[in-house]
């Protein structure tokens, strides 16, 4: 996979990533996993349904989904990301979960099996080098009037809590003009714009392009503390960051003050809970 496209976005994946999710999975599962339950709340599978979960990560909305359609339905989670799925495969098999399966896939590029009846997708179709391939790709994966249902971010202004930690810290780290760091791909809120994604999925083949608006607290930290490590390790910040090290280091006390401050504001005393807002979007394939 190194000449493709995707293939710094997997690598980045496949390793800082990883271990920043691992090391923050109770928020990136639960907190903002809130949206993948209105995301099946809202498109649920019928019972024995064949279902695909793109961009799987830990598997938890795969086992979730394989629960929904029973045993004579199919979960199949895939990710370009070996280390997701090596712990996917081995979290299911230890629960006694037998109708999830979890393979390696470049989505933009590797075929996916099928047909499935439904595709969904918590936050993994916005990291795509070329998200009209890998939305063709689905679609392809998908039996005629099959349906796809994915969350993703909307606006950076409506998601406050990443949008102002973005903007305090870019007021005191400056952002490389090289480095050589991997990094994730176009980012969290590559596909914000409703216009923008209507196109992409009525380019790669998809029709009725449907869109609702999403907007709940999400918990980001059991405290204060918690929730600035996860936005100094996290989002466009934490990206920001990792890319300028060592002077990123050296502004350490004034970015963990100014992130301090942004989230103080969402504090509660069951931890802190920030206003986010995401687009669930579905879209059909020819009958």
């Amino acid at each position: 996979m190194g000449t493709n496209g995707n293939a710094e976005a997997i690598e980045a994946w496949n390793t800082v990533l990883f271990e920043k999710f691992s090391r923050f999975r109770e928020i990136v599962t639960t907190g903002l996993g809130a949206h993948g339950q209105a995301l099946i709340a809202r498109h649920p599978p019928r019972s024995g349904a064949r279902v695909l979960d793109v961009g799987c990560g830990f598997g938890d909305l795969t086992t979730e989904l394989a629960a929904r359609v029973g045993g004579a339905g199919q979960a199949v989670g895939v990710d370009a990301a070996a280390r997701f799925v090596d712990a996917a495969r081995g979290e299911a098999s230890a629960a006694g979960v037998r109708n999830a399966t979890f393979e390696v896939r470049d989505v933009e590029r590797e075929p996916l099996g099928g047909p499935f009846q439904h595709a969904f997708s918590r936050f993994g179709t916005m990291f795509f080098a070329s998200p009209v391939a890998a939305l063709r790709n689905v679609a392809r994966a998908l039996a005629p009037d099959g349906e796809l249902a994915m969350v993703v971010w909307r606006r950076r202004e409506d998601n406050p809590w990443v949008h102002l930690a973005e903007e305090r810290v870019r007021a005191l780290v400056a952002e490389p003009e090289e480095h050589r760091a991997v990094t994730c791909g176009p980012g969290p809120f590559s596909m914000a714009g409703a216009d923008l994604v209507s196109d992409q999925l009525l380019a790669a083949g998809f029709r009725d392009p449907r869109f609702e608006r999403v907007d709940l607290p999400i918990r980001i930290g059991r405290d204060l503390d918690q929730a600035v490590e996860f936005g100094m390790a996290l989002g466009p910040a934490g990206e920001l960051l990792r890319l300028a090290g060592a002077e990123a280091d050296a502004k350490r006390p004034a970015v963990i003050a100014a992130l301090r401050d942004v989230f103080a504001a969402y504090l509660r005393d069951d931890g802190v809970w920030a206003p986010s807002s995401t687009w669930v979007i579905s879209a059909r394939t020819p009958g």
